[in-house]
């Protein structure tokens, strides 16, 4: 059997007396794009925070490549090949688009390499004709590519997406979409989102999480129809 990509095993998380994740046993494939849904309050946040070394787990294991991360640094586990890009974009709206990737490619290329690695990148992610402009000055949905671009050019093997759908125009999330199936050719990723139709974009296998436990996992469409899942998270939605 080949060593999954990312493993939690019995992966849990207090806050004093309140239980944000309890007993989670999650398994992603290389190359596998994983969909994470749930009301708020659910845990995910708390998930990705533990799988990215912001926060310590009380109990359980995080596995990369089968070497446990779970007391890792964060910035050792993003060394090893983990990225995130959180909901708010965490860029510097001080700088150009190519500044802050240009930043972020030359903590693993020097020089030349790096610029080769921005100019790829801008293309990537459509803004190689917005190159100059200061990021603060960008729409929404563009500070999230920028912030894309960003966690690419660190290579890393798998992604994790905060909700990159969020707050995006109709254009932005078809975009958006193109642009994380055309990254999940090379990569894996575990997206995070509440936006139904764009899940179904991109969505092959969901994982739900309710009151800090994974309820239900399954093919994207099953999610859909399963009568509790309506019930407890997508509402009037999934019956549509």
């Amino acid at each position: 059997m080949t060593t999954a990509l990312l493993e939690t095993r019995h992966l849990s998380r207090h806050f004093g007396g309140v239980q944000a994740v309890r007993h989670v046993d999650f398994t992603l494939a290389e190359g596998e794009l994983r969909c994470l849904i749930g009301p708020n309050g659910a845990g995910k946040s708390t998930f990705f925070k533990m799988l990215t070394g912001q926060l310590q787990p009380s109990e359980g294991q995080v596995l990369f490549r089968g070497h446990d991360v779970s007391r890792a640094q964060a910035h050792d586990i993003a060394r090893l090949g983990i990225g995130i890009k959180t909901q708010v974009p965490n860029v510097f709206d001080g700088l150009t688009v190519r500044e802050n990737i240009w930043l972020a490619a030359t903590r693993l290329h020097p020089g030349k390499r790096a610029n080769t690695i921005v100019d790829e990148m801008l293309v990537r992610i459509g803004l190689t004709g917005l190159a100059g402009r200061v990021v603060g000055q960008l729409a929404h949905g563009q500070r999230q590519w920028v912030e894309l671009g960003v966690v690419l050019s660190t290579d890393p093997d798998l992604i994790l997406l905060d909700e990159p759908a969020a707050g995006m125009t109709h254009e932005e999330v078809n975009r958006t979409a193109e642009l994380i199936r055309e990254i999940n050719r090379t990569k894996a990723l575990i997206v995070v989102e509440h936006d139904m139709q764009f899940i179904r974009m991109i969505a092959k296998r969901v994982t739900v999480f309710n009151q800090g436990r994974v309820l239900v996992e399954d093919d994207v469409e099953n999610i859909l129809r399963n009568p509790l899942v309506r019930d407890i998270y997508l509402g009037k939605l999934a019956a549509a």
